[in-house]
């Protein structure tokens, strides 16, 4: 089957987003929001994720505790949940929507009009997907930076650092707002006809051959006969 370049938008569109929200729910569940290195113990770090603290000893087992209230986290952290798993919410029904709206999948009765108005939908619930995971992950960068040059904290208190979940959290937003955009891209192209593989197969030749590929040999018929009365 040939691909449109409206299928091909729509295809590459469907990838990005499904990448970037599987990056965003694996973002979610990592603890390494934060870390942080103890001085006086090198062999020891901290990480601190949306749901739980969790201690890394080196040659020892990592030791988790979840957070026991929701309203003692830090505000930044408190967003980050909910805007995380909004995201979660509208990443998986615009994926679904842009599927059943994609030029590939194809349902009886479906008019052109209306997928294209489901690809755009999805599209736009991709691009706000994007928005609620950029948005979360960008807080808590900023609060870390705000904590770690804070000037009415000793020099000697550990500060908290990066963890990798916001890298991954800010590649996940990334591939989401490509994702959405192709989607929404592709909406607005216009319809085009690809021959399909049925109408491709040549029709059967004639059946009477032209006069200079004719055989040329003859054959003799038997005379009739006439009739006696």
């Amino acid at each position: 089957m040939a691909w449109s370049s409206r299928g091909k938008a729509q295809l590459g569109g469907l990838l990005l987003s499904l990448l970037g929200w599987v990056c965003s729910c694996v973002t979610t569940i990592l603890p390494q929001w934060k870390t942080l290195n103890l001085e006086l113990n090198e062999m020891e770090t901290w990480i601190m994720g949306l749901w739980e603290v969790c201690v890394n000893q080196e040659e020892v087992a990592t030791v988790c505790k979840a957070f026991e209230s929701f309203l003692s986290l830090p505000r930044e952290l408190q967003a980050s949940r909910i805007l995380m798993v909004t995201s979660h919410g509208l990443g998986l029904l615009g994926l679904l929507l842009s599927g059943f709206g994609a030029e590939c999948f194809q349902f009886h009765g479906t008019k052109w009009v209306f997928k294209m108005q489901l690809c755009l939908l999805g599209g736009t619930l991709e691009a706000s997907a994007s928005a609620a995971t950029l948005f979360p992950v960008s807080w808590v960068a900023y609060a870390t930076i705000q904590d770690f040059w804070d000037d009415s904290v000793p020099e000697i208190v550990p500060r908290w650092e990066f963890g990798d979940a916001l890298y991954l959290g800010w590649a996940a937003g990334i591939f989401l707002a490509l994702g959405g955009l192709l989607l929404i891209f592709s909406s607005c192209l216009g319809k085009e006809d690809v021959p399909s593989p049925r109408m491709a197969v040549p029709t059967a030749p004639p059946s009477c051959a032209p006069a200079g590929e004719s055989d040329s040999s003859f054959y003799l018929m038997p005379r009739p006969r006439s009739l006696v009365i």
